[in-house]
């Protein structure tokens, strides 16, 4: 028999991004809420142990050591990832998992997970998004649309500070935007040349999340004004960019409703056969290997799409022999992912008298441009492309030249050339034999079986790649650059960090494992919200999708809580 402090009205497993926003939320209503994160703690501020240091206050200079590079090939590619940021990332022996084909699984095991680390881009889905799929032919269909989640976009958009202009592009909808870091003067000019060339294409301010002007309501979540530093991923000691260690639990803290358990290696869920519901979360302790039980009335998975796929297919009972919910078989399968191979640019003359003041955080955005309004390419979907400009320091004198003394010094102060780069998101086929699941005979140190992944690129992928460089070359060159190159840099799959599916939200339980209120079809009181509920991965960034999907479902929860319908 548990112990009575081990019930919960909600658990929610995973700290990161959603997992912050559903305990927010739930705590708000009044639901005693426990958090399970199998990392370590970090508190805002505290745990920030590299935030202010210079570069030479490092031991390498910010470079990881030849040895940490050769046990950690793996995480070590991750975008960020130095010895400014180890940190909060976790090193390759420790949690293993098998590649059946190259996937780049990049993770940070930590209270705030991914939320310290993440990219912070955050536009909005358009309808054009979440009716592709199934209007061509190559998805099923979302359960919601666009209107059914935009008063949810604006409730969490004012909450975390997004900064932004309103561009009124029907590909890319206008948020509740702080005011938008400016373009540089190079990138002011791309943004004219291109909109003189391309009448349809649209390059707009950084839609990012970071407070450029804060408002009262983040004031009161302790955070300031972003500085510009661009030293985001240490952490913030200004709480100037969102992350749920500076905004979300902390909130949810203060309502005296929240308890957080690091440290918790979530095993399962337990599904209770008389009452048709889940009963409560089985964790191993991460130090002690402690077994233990945490009961609750409401369960949120948000463990990052992966774990959350890993621990729904371990959590398995007679009524779910193939894990939890998982009926039709489909669980684990239609994962997906952003493509990211493209990449571009160049340099431009004639801005060598104009320079730029602090370290913009933002990137500028030109919003997806293909099969909108009808099927125009022969691939499906979409991609979104971030660019922007940046000026290089002088190489130096001549190599006749002596390389020291005064002429060396001032010729080392002096600014270089201008460059131009672009980069594309593009939007990934979710399809069956993209899948993970359980290994049947190797476990990881605390018993629980590992992950295989099983996810490769496609046709569709490589027509994209193929025509993202060809228009970003063409771009170019209409801007003016000179030296241009453009090319597929063939990474594997996961090193985006915006792996998605396994548990997907349709209309029927016959094709998806979610309703529209991301709820379990089979399981009611258990709620899906980060990345494994995607039915398709669109091409805009979806962390914010994320965050408005949780705060949507959390809100319903609570009201089918207190009307006693869970």
């Amino acid at each position: 028999m548990q112990h009575e402090s081990y019930h919960f009205d909600a658990i929610v497993i995973g700290s990161g991004i959603s997992g912050g926003w559903a305990a927010k939320e739930l705590c708000e209503k009044g639901l005693q809420t426990l958090v399970l994160e199998r990392g370590r703690d970090i508190k805002h501020n505290k745990d920030y142990p590299t935030a202010n240091m210079s570069p030479w206050e490092f031991q390498h200079r910010g470079e990881m050591s030849r040895e940490f590079l050769e046990n950690n090939p793996l995480i070590s590619k991750a975008a960020g990832f130095g010895e400014d940021t180890a940190h909060f990332f976790i090193k390759d022996a420790d949690h293993p998992y098998i590649q059946e084909k190259p996937f780049d699984w990049i993770r940070g095991y930590q209270v705030g997970g991914k939320s310290l680390t993440w990219g912070r881009a955050c536009q909005r889905w358009s309808d054009f998004e979440f009716k592709a799929p199934e209007k061509y032919g190559y998805g099923i269909a979302w359960p919601i649309g666009y209107d059914d989640i935009a008063p949810w976009y604006s409730h969490v958009e004012k909450f975390v500070g997004i900064c932004g202009n309103k561009d009124g592009i029907d590909a890319m909808p206008d948020g509740e935007f702080l005011p938008p870091f400016e373009f540089s003067c190079v990138e002011k000019h791309m943004k004219d040349k291109i909109k003189e060339h391309y009448p349809d294409r649209h390059l707009v301010q950084g839609r990012w999340a970071h407070l450029s002007q804060p408002k009262e309501i983040h004031i009161q979540q302790g955070r300031g004004k972003c500085q510009a530093r661009s030293l985001c991923m240490r952490g913030c000691p200004f709480g100037g960019y969102f992350s749920s260690v500076s905004s979300t639990l902390p909130w949810a803290e203060s309502t005296g409703n929240l308890t957080i358990r690091p440290n918790s290696v979530v095993h399962s869920i337990q599904y209770d056969e008389s009452s048709g519901k889940a009963s409560g979360v089985k964790i191993i302790d991460a130090i002690t290997k402690e077994e233990m039980v945490f009961t609750a009335n409401i369960i949120f998975v948000n463990a990052s799409a992966l774990n959350t796929n890993l621990i729904l297919l371990n959590s398995v009972s007679k009524r779910f022999p193939n894990g939890l919910g998982n009926d039709n078989g489909l669980l684990g399968k239609y994962i997906c992912f952003h493509l990211y191979r493209g990449w571009a640019g160049g340099i431009i003359d004639g801005f060598e008298d104009k320079y730029v003041y602090g370290k913009n955080p933002t990137e500028t955005i030109l919003a997806n441009y293909r099969n909108l309004y009808h099927q125009e390419m022969d691939y499906f979907g979409g991609f979104t492309t971030f660019a922007g400009a940046y000026r290089v320091r002088k190489e130096g004198l001549p190599g006749n030249v002596p390389q020291l003394g005064a002429d060396f010094k001032k010729a080392l102060s002096e600014a270089g050339d201008w460059h131009v780069y672009m980069y594309m998101q593009g939007e990934t086929i979710p399809k069956a034999s993209n899948r993970v699941y359980l290994s049947k005979d190797k476990k990881d140190a605390w018993g629980i079986p590992l992950l295989v992944t099983d996810v490769a690129y496609d046709e569709n992928d490589e027509k994209m790649i193929a025509d993202f460089l060809q228009q970003s070359r063409e771009m170019l060159e209409k801007i003016g650059c000179r030296n241009i190159y453009a090319y597929d840099n063939h990474q594997a799959p996961g090193l985006d960090i915006h792996e998605m599916g396994g548990v997907r939200m349709g209309k029927s339980p016959e094709d998806s494992l979610l309703n529209e209120w991301n709820q379990l079809h089979h399981c009611k009181n258990v709620f899906v919200t980060d990345g494994a509920c995607m039915t398709s991965t669109g091409n805009q960034s979806p962390s914010i999708l994320y965050m408005a999907l949780t705060a949507r479902a959390a809100n319903y929860a609570a009201d089918q809580f207190f009307t006693g319908k869970l």
